[in-house]
C-alpha cells in the first residue's frame, strides 16, 4: 500500500498539528543525529515550539554552544553566504522551477517542428502554419542542414585519409615487385662517393704542391691583393 502525500500546508487543526510536530521533531533529531555520525561534521538542532516552555536541543546545551560560537567568528560574507530564509528560499524553489518549465517548453516546441518537417517531407502541406512556425521550421532546417555539412565533412576527411594510406601502400607494394620482391633500403645521407669528393678540398689543402708551383716567379698563391682571381675575398684577410 502507497504511502498518502501528505499537503505541504498549515493544519489548521490544533491535536493534529501538535501530533504531527512531535512527530516529525523526532524524526529531525534522528536525521541530525544520522548526519553527524555518517558525515563527522558538528550538526546541531534548536527547536522553538508553543507546545514547550524550553526550547529543546541535541545533543546538548554545551554542543550547541560550541558550534553557535564558531558560527560567530566567521565573517559575515561567509555566515550569510548559504543563509537563507523562508522567503528567499521559496524564490529560489520558483525561479528553478521557471527554468525548468522554460527548458521543457523548448524541448517540447523541437520536437513539434521536428515533426511538422518530417510531414512537410512526405508531402503535406504548410499551409495550416503561422508566421511563428514558418520561422521555426526554418531555424530546425537550418540546424539539420549544418549537422549533414559537418558529417559530410568528417566523412570526406576520412575517406581522403583512406585513400592516401591505400596510395602509399600500392607504391611501396610496386616498389618491391620492382626490386625482385626485396624490400629496398634506405639510402644513407650520403654515400661513399659523396665523402670522398667532400673530402677532396681538405687533401687538396694539406698538399699544396700539387696544386701550386714552387719554381720562383712562377709560384701561384691562392690569395693576395695582387690576385684578381683569389679564393678569399679581401674584406676577410686585408
Amino acid at each position: 500500500m502507497t504511502r498518502k502525500k501528505v499537503e505541504l500546508a498549515y493544519i489548521t487543526n490544533d491535536s493534529a498539528r501538535q501530533a504531527t510536530f512531535k512527530k516529525r521533531k523526532k524524526g529531525l533529531m534522528k536525521k541530525v543525529s544520522e548526519l553527524s555520525t555518517l558525515c563527522g561534521i558538528d550538526a546541531r538542532a534548536i527547536l522553538y515550539s508553543p507546545y514547550d516552555s524550553q526550547p529543546e536541543v541535541w545533543p546538548s546545551p554545551l554542543g550547541v554552544q560550541r558550534v553557535v560560537a564558531h558560527f560567530k567568528k566567521m565573517p559575515e560574507m561567509e555566515q550569510s553566504k548559504n543563509m537563507v530564509n523562508q522567503e528567499s528560499f521559496l524564490r529560489q524553489r520558483i525561479a528553478k522551477g521557471n527554468e525548468q518549465l522554460k527548458k521543457q517548453r523548448k524541448d517540447n516546441r523541437e520536437k513539434e517542428v521536428t515533426q511538422v518537417m518530417f510531414q512537410s517531407l512526405t508531402g503535406k502541406g504548410l499551409q495550416t502554419l503561422n508566421i511563428v512556425d514558418i520561422f521555426d521550421l526554418g531555424w530546425m532546417i537550418d540546424q539539420n542542414l549544418k549537422e549533414i555539412n559537418k558529417r559530410i565533412e568528417s566523412l570526406y576527411k576520412e575517406a581522403q585519409s583512406v585513400a592516401e594510406a591505400a596510395a602509399a601502400a600500392v607504391a611501396a607494394g610496386q616498389l618491391i615487385i620492382k626490386n625482385g620482391g626485396k624490400v629496398p633500403e634506405e639510402k644513407p645521407a650520403f654515400d661513399t662517393m659523396d665523402a670522398i669528393q667532400g673530402q677532396q678540398w681538405f687533401v687538396d689543402l694539406v698538399n699544396p704542391n700539387e696544386q701550386m708551383g714552387f719554381a720562383g716567379d712562377d709560384m701561384m698563391l691562392p690569395f693576395g691583393d695582387a690576385n684578381q682571381n683569389a679564393i678569399w675575398p679581401n674584406g676577410f684577410f686585408p
